[in-house]
């Protein structure tokens, strides 16, 4: 192994890392000969040969799933007119398999728990179509922000609302019905403010007190609210007063009113992506040491995957589905994670992906568990994990 390892463009800790997570080093190999991915937006289909003419290229129909296309890796996209129109937007096959494996469907009420950089927020709700809604949510706010601009390009937002919060501690139900918003006052004869049409042309003075409230939010004590930064037109805000839209919700009541389908694709080391390892070529290894191999590091991920994990299915609904991913091939952050939290829930299933029978995906080492990776799939590396909340 040592000679081979060798004409690898790694350093010896991470093949070394690599190795002691039974993965094979020459995954980093396949950079030249793992494709790219596209989407077409589903009112596009027709135009697929004009897409064709302007990349100056021929996509591959990806057979294994819907609405998918690859193309060459050398292949550039962001000049092209299909793109800047919002007709293609780029999404990993093995992301866009995670998304699948919800099998999500007209009318579900869909949480992202960890949504930027917006790509599966895109495909959830092409997926929806005029029925439903997606709640996504991040903790970062610049990354949301990235979402939100995502959304407008692709004109995908109508049904999406955007939390900018925590995912371990956000709490919010999904709205499936207007609450009685008819009265302009509240109980006690306040005049109460209810939330308008969402537009991303708001004055000086409306941007001015928007920053005004997150600096007075920031600086209280207490629980915080997480800041809405979008909503849709048909998302269930249009209408409410801010008290509607935060009201407490119990653990019991997510049962019967929770989400149908929750994506819980955790933070992680991401070295299951070529791309990602190989910006460490002009970032430094040791960069990479310091992000990827410390122990400290690792172990703080697994604790916030875990705790990832436990909140997006405290927040599916009974007979619900929830989709658990991450982009690390390493055991600790996946297999780990999920073992332990069947540990603890004993309501939790693990379920059996049936679209994956035709995709090319090895099995992870807990059964109905998959793995895609550069050599197996022709995609990034992603680990995929499909549970279902038994009723009580």
């Amino acid at each position: 192994m040592e000679e081979e390892t060798s004409k690898l463009p790694l350093p010896g800790a991470f093949v070394e890392f690599l190795e002691a997570n039974g993965l094979d080093p020459w995954i980093y190999s396949a950079t030249d000969s793992t494709p790219r991915y596209i989407r077409l937006k589903p009112e596009c289909e027709a135009e697929l040969e004009e897409v064709e003419a302007d990349i100056k290229c021929k996509l591959e129909k990806v057979d294994w799933l819907p609405g998918f296309y690859s193309l060459p890796p050398s292949i550039q996209i962001a000049n092209s007119k299909a793109y800047q129109q919002g007709k293609i937007y780029g999404i990993d096959a093995a992301s866009g398999a995670a998304v699948s494996a919800l099998n999500i469907s007209a009318g579900d009420h869909v949480l992202d728990l960890c949504a930027a950089p917006g790509a599966k927020l895109c495909l959830m709700l092409d997926l929806l179509g005029d029925m439903g809604s997606v709640t996504g949510v991040d903790v970062s706010r610049h990354r949301l922000a990235a979402c939100r601009t995502m959304l407008q390009k692709y004109a995908s937002g109508n049904r999406c609302r955007l939390f900018v919060a925590d995912g371990t501690t956000f709490s919010f139900i999904a709205i499936r019905v207007h609450l009685d918003s008819k009265s302009c006052e509240s109980a006690l004869g306040e005049k109460v403010e209810r939330f308008k049409e969402w537009s991303s042309r708001r004055t000086w003075k409306e941007r001015k007190k928007a920053a005004r409230e997150r600096e007075t939010a920031a600086m209280a004590p207490g629980i915080q609210h997480p800041e809405l930064i979008f909503y849709g037109r048909h998302s269930g805000v249009v209408g409410l007063s801010k008290d509607e839209l935060y009201q407490t919700v119990s653990d019991g009541e997510f049962l019967s009113c929770g989400y149908d389908k929750v994506l819980v694709d955790a933070e992680c080391t991401h070295d299951g992506s070529i791309k990602h390892i190989k910006k460490f070529e002009h970032w430094g290894w040791k960069t990479l040491e310091h992000r990827v191999l410390h122990a400290e590091r690792t172990d703080s991920l697994t604790v916030l995957q875990l705790k990832l994990l436990t909140n997006g299915f405290r927040l599916l609904k009974a007979g619900g589905l929830l989709v658990y991913s991450t982009c690390s091939l390493t055991v600790a952050q996946n297999e780990d994670v999920v073992e332990q939290f069947l540990k603890e829930n004993p309501s939790a299933e693990l379920q059996e992906i049936e679209a994956a029978k035709s995709w090319p995906c090895r099995s992870g080492r807990i059964p109905k568990t998959l793995r895609f990776d550069p050599l197996t799939s022709r995609t990034s590396g992603l680990f995929v994990a499909k549970l279902t909340k038994l009723a009580t």
